[in-house]
């Protein structure tokens, strides 16, 4: 039987996490996110708040992936902390909402982009059941799923050097569109104190993390992929933190940049806060350059998404909890061939389904409940394999991992009161997977 094979370098796992933590959200999330909390400072404070705790994850994640170097990653510290149910239902939880969900909704944000050029692309062109549209931007986006699928399909080698040239040439087009908002005419320091009407408060606050964390989402991507990273031990760590102290520093310096242009209230009514800021310097070509650069940036972290995501039905079906097919390596391209067509093949399902913000808030609220089963694994791994060798351990444990699962818990409890019906349908999903985990427990224990 064929096997993964270790081909992505450094420069690959740390791409993986640049290029799929900034995708869509930084174009878009500060809107979302000064209406919550009213001020630019409170949205600095937000970003740094949501950059630490991810940074407190990645420190976590980054003594697990370097133990456990396995393809699946989080399904993996779950099943080896907990047992196999847990550890299928966050495989379950990907498949079907989280990963799934992550993916359509970078490619609806793709296709959103592109109907600035094209404005046809938003015609509603056929009526679907349960009242749904189907919009020809839609195709698009799932033309997009189907392009990468057919890259990753094709070997971790090609698709990690398409995550490294798009991530540094979207890393590249930010940069710019940093440097001309913090260096223009345009702007004032003023801007950096105004503000308006908002939740405020806790609410407020919660509000805009998950906002945040949307923009922060897939720092933990990289782990999915550990059976196929070079020096695991060396290069996780490395690429989880390095990655994530990358990406917390270009969000603090875009959002630098759009208050010293744009107002409190500018930025609030804004969906397109980097285009407007750039439209108001450049005019309308100013706006265009960023819809490019907001498409190239989600092409790399939809490319990221599907790398990494297929690695854990893959995982799942290898332990005989998923369809077997699942988890057989490609004799030619050593790719979990099947798991990239399954996974790109729901995703372009959801893709006609739900709107941007619904889908965010259902990715994220399902993801953390797992992200925090995910992180407590290193503190019960210490206590029930104290002999595993670990090549790095977290620092600040066990205070890192601890703050990291009770904000994840706090956060879980907002959202579950701010967004019932979201919240309610993750919840719905995940305990779905029960009879499924069931019927394949039972019919291993049978062979």
């Amino acid at each position: 039987m064929s096997e993964l094979k270790r081909d992505l370098g450094l420069w690959g796992a740390v791409a993986i996490v640049i290029g799929t933590v900034i995708g869509s959200g930084i174009f878009l999330v500060p809107k979302t996110m000064v209406q919550k909390v009213g001020s630019p400072e409170m949205v600095f404070a937000v970003f740094v708040f949501g950059g630490l705790l991810s940074l407190a994850g990645a420190l976590t994640y980054a003594e697990l992936a370097a133990a456990m170097p396995e393809a699946g990653g989080e399904y993996v510290y779950l099943r080896e902390a907990y047992g196999p149910m847990w550890a299928f239902l966050y495989g379950w939880t990907q498949m079907w909402v989280a990963k799934s969900g992550s993916i359509a909704t970078l490619a609806t944000a793709f296709f959103y982009y592109l109907a600035n050029f094209f404005p046809q692309l938003d015609t509603v062109i056929a009526q679907l059941p349960f009242g749904l549209e189907l919009r020809q931007g839609q195709l698009l986006a799932m033309a997009v799923i189907a392009f990468l699928a057919f890259v990753n399909y094709f070997g971790v080698k090609i698709g990690g050097n398409v995550q490294v040239v798009v991530t540094i040439v979207k890393v590249a087009l930010i940069a710019v569109i940093i440097v001309v908002g913090l260096t223009s005419s345009q702007g004032t320091i003023a801007n950096y104190h105004t503000s308006i009407p908002a939740v405020g408060g806790i609410t407020g606050f919660f509000a805009a993390l998950v906002a945040a964390l949307w923009a922060y989402d897939g720092w933990n991507n990289v782990s999915m992929v550990s059976s196929e990273i070079r020096n695991p031990q060396r290069n996780l760590p490395l690429a989880l933190i390095a990655g994530s102290l990358a990406v917390m520093a270009i969000y603090l310096l875009a959002n630098l940049a759009y208050f010293y242009v744009l107002p409190a209230a500018g930025v609030a009514a804004s969906d397109r806060v980097a285009a407007e800021m750039m439209r108001k310097i450049w005019g309308a070509g100013g706006a265009n350059a960023v819809s490019v650069a907001a498409m190239i940036s989600i092409f790399a972290a939809l490319n990221g998404s599907i790398l990494t995501g297929a690695r854990v039905p893959f995982a799942m079906a290898r332990d005989g909890l998923f369809f077997k097919s699942i988890g057989v390596v490609h004799p030619n391209h050593f790719t979990p061939a099947t798991s990239i067509l399954a996974l790109s093949g729901w995703s372009m399902v959801l893709v006609l389904s739900g709107k941007y913000d619904q889908l965010y808030t259902y990715v994220i609220f399902a993801s953390w409940i797992l992200y925090g089963m995910a992180t407590a694994s290193v503190i019960v791994l210490r206590r029930k394999r104290p002999d595993m060798a670990r090549p790095y351990r977290a620092l600040g444990y066990p205070v890192v991992p601890m703050v990291f699962v009770l904000v994840a818990a706090l956060l879980i409890f907002n959202t579950l009161r701010e967004s019932p019906r979201e919240s309610i349908m993750g919840l719905v999903l995940i305990g779905a997977g029960l009879p499924f985990y069931f019927y394949w427990k039972k019919k291993n224990s049978a062979q």
